[in-house]
């Protein structure tokens, strides 16, 4: 079992990396990724901020690059926080550029689950955590929006 929560969204050219990761299972070997979409109200990260409004400010790491920096600029965002965001940004996956990815790699669903409420805000927010109504989950697009995270589990079909 190869274990992989909040990674994805931070590795450079996914694709690839799905691509030279299966050198790394075995017959038997499953692999677990959570991840939120880039487009949620939290997908870029921004609740990492120094700034209070900032951190609870939903989609707002959607606006274009120039937009986004000047932003986090006028609230004061140190340099590195910043840099920290605009990488998040450049490597942040939609549900549908991950499906893709491993789906051009070989790679098939064993299970999936959407969330609408991240398991993890138990721990941060005591939010109970919820699953993505069927509906949702089930429109491309939209689910990128209003899903806080996706759990997959992936076996690669060329080694079973």
């Amino acid at each position: 079992m190869i274990f992989l929560r909040d990674v994805i969204e931070h590795i450079p050219d996914q694709e690839y990396f799905m691509e030279y990761f299966k050198c790394f299972f075995h017959k038997k070997s499953v692999v677990f990724f959570g991840f939120p979409p880039w487009q949620n109200p939290f997908g870029g990260h921004q609740q990492i901020c120094n700034s209070r409004i900032l951190s609870k400010m939903p989609y707002f790491h959607l606006l274009p690059v120039p937009l986004y920096k000047g932003v986090l600029k006028l609230f004061k965002e140190p340099a590195s926080r910043i840099k920290e965001l605009l990488e998040i940004k450049e490597t942040g996956i939609s549900i549908e550029r991950f499906e893709a990815a491993f789906k051009n790699n070989g790679f098939e669903v064993l299970d999936k689950t959407h969330f609408l409420v991240n398991p993890n805000y138990e721990v941060k927010f005591k939010l109970k955590p919820r699953k993505q109504l069927q509906l949702i989950a089930s429109t491309p697009w939209l689910r990128n929006y209003l899903t806080t995270c996706g759990y997959y589990l992936l076996s690669n079909k060329n080694q079973n």
